[in-house]
């Protein structure tokens, strides 16, 4: 039987680098953006491949990252084949189903995600893995008028949970993960299975750096033990 005592907590995970691996999709994405505004796709490297998108989760210029590119037609092209790509080439992290399973046993989940695509195709990809049913809530870009690192979508979908920010955990890949779930007032964890550094993340200061979010189970009692002053 679920613990009652937590029924007023929740998780709050990350899509893209927390439960799903996007690595593929992002390397779609450089590739069409390149093509697109006349570039040899040749010329793709990995680092800039992987700076990209962290400078779009932080809301940072991509200025300067491609030499003599027009940045809008660049964008658009790559947003628009990140999005159509992570439909096909995106892929569940090794025993994560497994992972949300025991989560969502002892709190309520929700998904935030910063994609600007409508929940349900969100929903669709989940349920496409398997892993649709352990989330009670789904948040895109397209239910908040300011993304993460703000935590607007943060409280709005623990509100939607009917529960308080205050007693949930935010697990993320991300600076803007964390800064969110601290802006929050939530407990923050940060997992390195995502395109983020170790030292990005510690600098942001989470309450705990995992090395993947199946390792989360194993702290979720004594870290949501944390959040009870909340009520």
């Amino acid at each position: 039987m679920k613990n009652l005592r937590h029924e007023r907590k929740g998780v709050l995970l990350d899509l893209d680098g927390t439960i799903v691996d996007s690595r593929e999709a992002h390397l779609e994405a450089i590739r069409a953006a390149f093509k697109a505004v006349g570039l040899e796709t040749s010329m793709v490297d990995m680092k800039t491949t992987i700076e990209i998108p962290k400078r779009l989760e932080q809301g940072l210029p991509i200025d300067g990252l491609i030499k003599g590119v027009d940045v809008r037609p660049f964008l658009k092209a790559y947003l628009d084949a990140y999005y159509k790509a992570t439909a096909t080439k995106a892929r569940p992290l090794p025993n994560i189903s497994e992972t949300l399973k025991k989560l969502s046993d002892k709190a309520k989940l929700g998904l935030i995600t910063m994609r600007y695509v409508p929940g349900e195709t969100i929903i669709t990809e989940l349920e496409k893995m398997g892993l649709a049913e352990y989330f009670q809530i789904v948040v895109t870009a397209l239910d908040t008028q300011r993304p993460k690192p703000s935590p607007e979508a943060l409280i709005a979908c623990a509100k939607r949970m009917g529960i308080d920010t205050c007693a949930c955990l935010v697990v993320g890949d991300s600076v803007a993960d964390i800064r969110a779930g601290k802006a929050a007032g939530a407990k923050t964890v940060a997992v390195l299975s995502g395109i983020f550094s170790r030292e990005e993340l510690e600098s942001e200061k989470p309450d705990l750096i995992l090395k993947n979010v199946n390792s989360l189970p194993d702290f979720l009692d004594s870290l949501l033990e944390q959040t009870l002053s909340c009520y």
